[in-house]
C-alpha cells in the first residue's frame, strides 16, 4: 500500500520528505445570528511532494472552507498552516498572494477564465503576475494547451469554447508556473460525465508528469478514489479509511 497523503500531525515528514502542505489542528468558526458556527473542526492534514489527496463529504461539510484555509485564501480561527515550507500565519495578504503565485495552482468548478482574453492569453496570466511574461511564457502556454488537446484553440475566447474546453484551459493555466501543489475545487462539477472523465484523466496525468502535489475537493466518489488518499469531512470533522484498507481498483499509487 502506498504511503498516506494525509499524515498524523506528529509525523514530521513522509519517508524523509518535507510536506508541501502541513495543516495542524485547523478550525474555522463564524458568528451567525448570535451563534457560533464551526465549519472546520480541528483538522490535521499533511500532503507530501507529488502526493494526491481527495477531500470528500456532503454539501455543507466544510470541504471548500478547508481547501481555502490550506491554500491561504482564508485564515483559520485556530491552528496553523505551512504551505511549501512557509508558515502562513505571519504573512499578510500580499505576501500570501506572492507565495501562491510562485508555488500554487488552482482549478475551480466555474473555470474563472477572463472572457476578453484568448485561451493562450488566459494561460499566460499566472506567468505575467509572477513577472515571467515574454516569448518563453507564450511558448509554454502553447505547449500546455497542446498537452490538454487544445492546440487548435489557442486564439479562441472562452465564449467560443465548450465547458470541457474551458476547464482544460483552466487546467493548463494552473500548471503554467510549474506549481508545487495544485488545489482543485469540484473540478468536474459543471461537466457532463464523459467530459468529466476526460478532464480527470488530464488532472492526474499532468500531476504525475509534473510531480505536483494534488489536493482536490469533490463529492464524486469515483474521482475521490483516484487519489491515493481520501479524507472524509462531516460536520467539519475529518475521518479517513482505516489503516490497511485496500485501495479501490482505480486508485493510483502516489
Amino acid at each position: 500500500m502506498p504511503p498516506s497523503d494525509a499524515a498524523p500531525a506528529n509525523d514530521s515528514s513522509e519517508n524523509g520528505r518535507v510536506p508541501v502542505l502541513d495543516a495542524e489542528h485547523v478550525s474555522k468558526t463564524f458568528e451567525s445570528a448570535g451563534r457560533r458556527l464551526t465549519v472546520v473542526d480541528d483538522v490535521t492534514l499533511r500532503v507530501a511532494e507529488g502526493r494526491t489527496c481527495a477531500i470528500v463529504g456532503p454539501s455543507g461539510s466544510g470541504k471548500t472552507t478547508l481547501l481555502g484555509l490550506c491554500a491561504g485564501l482564508d485564515r483559520p480561527t485556530s491552528g496553523s498552516v505551512r504551505l511549501c515550507g512557509t508558515a502562513l500565519g505571519p504573512l499578510d495578504e500580499d505576501e500570501r498572494a506572492a507565495l501562491r503565485s510562485r508555488h500554487v495552482g488552482f482549478v475551480f468548478q466555474t473555470f474563472r477564465l477572463i472572457p476578453t482574453l484568448t485561451a493562450r492569453e488566459n494561460v499566460v496570466v499566472p506567468a505575467e503576475l509572477a513577472g515571467q511574461a515574454g516569448r518563453t511564457a507564450r511558448q509554454r502556454a502553447e505547449d500546455l494547451l497542446g498537452q490538454v488537446g487544445l492546440a487548435e484553440r489557442l486564439g479562441h475566447y472562452p465564449a467560443q469554447l465548450s465547458g470541457g474546453e474551458q476547464q482544460r484551459v483552466a487546467l493548463a493555466r494552473a500548471f503554467m508556473t510549474e506549481p508545487r501543489i495544485l488545489f482543485a475545487d469540484e473540478p468536474t462539477g459543471n461537466l457532463d460525465a464523459e467530459t468529466a472523465r476526460a478532464v480527470e484523466d488530464l488532472i492526474f496525468d499532468l500531476n504525475e508528469q509534473a510531480g505536483t502535489a494534488l489536493v482536490l475537493v469533490t463529492h464524486d466518489g469515483a474521482l475521490a478514489r483516484r487519489a491515493a488518499r481520501q479524507v472524509h469531512l462531516r460536520g467539519g470533522r475529518a475521518t479517513e479509511p482505516a489503516a490497511g484498507q485496500p485501495p479501490a481498483s482505480n486508485e493510483r499509487e502516489a
